[in-house]
């Protein structure tokens, strides 16, 4: 066990970072719009995922049937996150639309957890979300005596982002509890979201032809983030805890937040990082071992390997 630990913490690293990298990499390309750039990320590695766990998906036909309702949901809320998401760093800022989204998952999904499963919350999670609730305030202070409506909006995004965000993770993780296998699960959820996007990256995708630059974003986009984050965060799941592996997450609005600043040219108050600080606490409150979550995965029997 302790010889798989290393490539899995690995794994989940190399995702956290190729996931912060998104941000930055979008505005490499201007004039291509947040939902364009969105529906090509999400759009494309969500049906190459399918593609790749096919043969699965065609063999647990009736189990995907009898989880239709999961499926769907979870679908619609993949097809919805990347076009909130991108459409908060847009209009709030690399580091605002990455922290506001990153940083309410985690405090929606044990919001969903405790009105649809029951998960009784605890002391811990209080204190985290009061923690990341002061922190994004934070943040958007600092950030927002510059063009107030419109970082309001791409908050409004971004939480958005956050809540769809959750919602898929749950489908999906009551999918495999139900039996599916996980690449199942998440090739199915992936592709029907992906299949949602295509329309939307037919209609606004055009700028993505106007240059290389924006084509090789888009490729980069849906290849690395999208595509081999998501293998490699499941490839370690297989082989750490989902509490260290969700802690090793935290990296994601710290590499976004960092290369903002690097290469973007962002520029966070003294106040703002301050923020960006509570809410990376605040997730490592919810996340660490002894949280309310850490000890319900313990409870809860292992899906299946893929």
């Amino acid at each position: 066990m302790e010889t798989a630990r290393g490539p899995g913490i690995a794994a989940v690293l190399f995702a956290a970072f190729v996931w912060g990298t998104t941000g930055t990499a979008a505005t490499f390309a201007p004039d291509v719009g947040p939902a364009a750039i969105g529906a090509a990320a999400m759009g494309i590695g969500g049906l190459l995922q399918a593609l790749l766990a096919l043969r699965g998906i065609l063999g647990s036909g009736p189990q995907l049937w009898r989880q239709r309702a999961l499926l769907t949901a979870g679908g619609i809320a993949v097809a919805i996150y990347p076009l909130a998401f991108y459409g908060s760093m847009r209009m709030a800022g690399v580091t605002i639309g990455t922290v506001i989204t990153i940083g309410t998952a985690p405090l929606l999904s044990a919001a969903i957890e405790y009105l649809l499963d029951g998960t009784r919350l605890g002391w811990r999670w209080l204190a985290g979300t009061a923690l990341g609730l002061a922190g994004m305030a934070s943040i958007c202070l600092a950030e927002g005596g510059a063009a107030g409506t419109q970082v309001a909006a791409g908050v409004a995004l971004g939480l958005l982002g956050g809540f769809t965000y959750a919602l898929y993770s749950w489908t999906a993780r009551r999918m495999m509890m139900g039996g599916t296998r996980p690449t199942v699960a998440m090739g199915a959820t992936f592709g029907f979201g992906g299949l949602l996007l295509l329309p939307v990256l037919l209609a606004v995708g055009a700028p993505f032809l106007a240059s290389g630059t924006n084509l090789a974003v888009g490729a980069y986009m849906a290849l690395v983030p999208m595509f081999l984050g998501y293998l490699a965060f499941g490839y370690g799941l297989g082989r750490v805890s989902a509490s260290m592996a969700t802690t090793i997450t935290l990296f994601e609005p710290v590499v976004a937040a960092i290369l903002a600043v690097l290469v973007v040219g962002e520029r966070l108050p003294p106040a703002g990082w301050a923020g960006v600080a509570m809410v990376i606490g605040c997730l490592a409150m919810i996340a660490l071992p002894g949280s309310g979550e850490a000890r319900k995965m313990r409870r809860d029997p292992k899906p299946r390997r893929p």
